[in-house]
């Protein structure tokens, strides 16, 4: 009986795993971008004088709901650009036009910024 019950114990495990790990999952559809990415991060806003460049910065990026849009948190006092809709190309997601220049890539590795909205620019070169 206790044989039987193991082997029903690992079938069960099996099936579990192999449902959780199907390949039919894109990281795109997931959290899978969120988190922290590190390396040097800039902002400036010629109208208030203001200019902030590190090599030691921070970005974190939550998603925003089940929807295809980012909130970037940047650290130094940098102003946070919120709402920022992406589309899905392959396992990357790319920033579609709201009006601003702008070229935002990121991936489960690296974070790339460019972009301006009026006077102000937000650039990031980070990874995880």
């Amino acid at each position: 009986m206790k044989n039987l019950l193991k082997i029903l114990g690992i079938c069960v495990l099996s099936l579990f795993i192999i449902t959780a790990c199907s390949r039919d999952d894109d990281p795109a559809d997931n959290d899978f971008f969120a988190g922290t990415y590190n390396g040097s991060v800039s902002y400036t806003d010629p109208d208030t004088n203001t200019s902030i460049t590190t090599n030691d910065g921070k970005v974190f990026v939550t998603k925003v709901g089940s929807s295809t849009k980012y909130n970037f948190a940047f650290s130094n006092n940098i102003p946070n650009l919120n709402g920022i809709e992406f589309e899905k190309n392959g396992n990357v997601m790319i920033n579609v036009g709201n009006g601003a220049t702008a070229f935002i890539q990121i991936d489960n590795d690296k974070l790339d910024i460019f972009y301006v909205q009026g006077n102000k620019t937000w650039t990031a070169d980070c990874t995880r």
